[in-house]
């Protein structure tokens, strides 16, 4: 075994496991602009918000590197002296709980835990009860660990972990403050007024991850609480998947509430409408280079030729999750070579291998129905009915990207396109 093809491979893998780029660290290491149409919407919309509370909605398909973009663009309102509040609604709640009471808890939770970082004063009287909770249901103070976590300080780890894996908690949290949703938002506007009076900057709440949510599970928060979540008196930028927005009554709703200040990041179009299907078809350079610099970044071009890393940014579709997701398990392929004496590199061999496995989780979600739907897709670049459910679920698990010139367009992910060749239900490619 070549102990520096080893230590060569463990590196990139770790590198390529840096998604997204949180961290400033991560960021100033690894950060290659892209979507920089939708960062300047949302700096518009954020820097020109005359009312100081107007709600955004971010959305774009699963993976296509939305939590980086947010991560960048709150550096930059951090460097436009805003109070950022970033933050992952997956660090505090699963999704199967996440509910509009505990999305405004969460944000009260962030706050307190910013404000701590920052060393922002904030009121004993505001924020202690917000986590004494606990204490008026079943448990009492001397016994539950929690009182002992608030007064020794706010302890954001100790909190996060505690939402996260106790369902009591959770439950006490709905208990409390769910009847008196006001009271909630209540506090988390004197709360804000606190940290802007004590930093002399306006806050700015940026939630993500909540594209991630089940599509049912969205549409029953923003359709039928969507006045309590946009009901605090400050900027907040909420994220949504796309596929939501083909629900017209949840569209018709945001428009309306946040004053049509939608936000969609696209798909990075790697071929123009149609274009893919021909002998020959060049990608469009200018969307390719940012995906292939990613790739340069993270893996050196001695471990993945520059050929193999332009047909694994054709196979991602454009999708940044799924280019760093080929890559990673390219590298699993051959740190497992490796470890078997080969001295290997990501090849077409390792990259038919990667692609076979990923075609294989296509393929074991797939239903008649959606085989029909796919194809119908690939014929007319939309299928029958856009807002059918089966279409709307491809469209979350990125069996289809949506893509857009002056209007939108689909197409299948490169390699359901290669699976539904296998099966004979669309033309080989030329």
């Amino acid at each position: 075994m070549s102990v520096d093809r080893l230590a060569q491979f463990q590196a990139a893998y770790r590198n390529l496991d840096l998604l997204p780029l949180i961290e400033p660290r991560e960021l100033e290491r690894f950060w290659v602009p892209y979507g920089e149409e939708a960062i300047a919407e949302l700096q518009q919309l954020v820097e020109d918000d005359y009312t100081l509370s107007g709600k955004t909605i971010f959305s774009g398909h699963r993976g296509c590197g939305k939590s980086t973009l947010l991560a960048e663009f709150g550096r930059r309102c951090r460097d436009s002296n805003f109070f950022v509040v970033l933050f992952s609604i997956a660090d505090l709640f699963e999704s199967s709980d996440v509910t509009h009471t505990n999305i405004l808890y969460s944000i009260a939770v962030n706050l307190v835990a910013e404000a701590a970082k920052n060393e922002v004063t904030l009121s004993k009287s505001l924020t202690e009860p917000l986590f004494k909770w606990s204490a008026k249901r079943s448990r009492t103070e001397t016994d539950t660990p929690i009182s002992a976590g608030v007064s020794a300080g706010f302890d954001f780890k100790f909190i996060k972990g505690i939402l996260k894996t106790e369902s009591t908690v959770r439950d006490e949290i709905k208990q409390e403050f769910e009847p008196k949703i006001s009271d909630l938002v209540n506090r988390l506007n004197i709360l804000v007024a606190q940290i802007e009076a004590n930093a002399k900057k306006k806050v700015l709440v940026i939630i993500d991850d909540l594209d991630k949510l089940d599509l049912g599970d969205v549409d029953k928060i923003f359709k039928n609480h969507i006045k309590a979540l946009f009901q605090p008196a400050f900027r907040i930028i909420y994220t949504i998947p796309i596929a939501s927005l083909r629900d017209a009554v949840l569209q018709s709703t945001l428009v309306s509430e946040t004053n049509d200040q939608i936000v969609k990041m696209p798909v990075s179009k790697l071929f123009a409408k149609g274009d893919r299907r021909l002998p020959d078809a060049a990608p469009i350079d200018e969307m390719m280079q940012p995906l292939c610099e990613i790739l340069q970044k993270r893996i050196s071009a001695e471990l993945l030729p520059p050929e193999i890393a332009t047909r694994i940014t054709l196979y991602s579709g454009g999708v940044l999750r799924e280019l760093v997701r080929l890559v990673n398990i390219c590298c699993r392929i051959c740190l497992r070579q490796v470890r078997r004496g080969q001295d290997t590199v990501i090849d077409e061999t390792v990259l038919a291998q990667a692609v076979k496995e990923i075609r294989l989780d296509f393929e074991t979600t797939l239903s008649k129905a959606d085989y029909e739907t796919l194809r119908i897709t690939y014929e007319r670049f939309t299928p029958d009915d856009p807002k059918a459910q089966n279409f709307l679920d491809l469209l979350h698990g990125l069996d289809v990207l949506e893509y857009r010139n002056d209007q939108a367009w689909y197409d299948l992910h490169p390699i359901v396109i290669d699976l539904m060749q296998l099966k004979g239900l669309i033309p080989d490619s030329p």
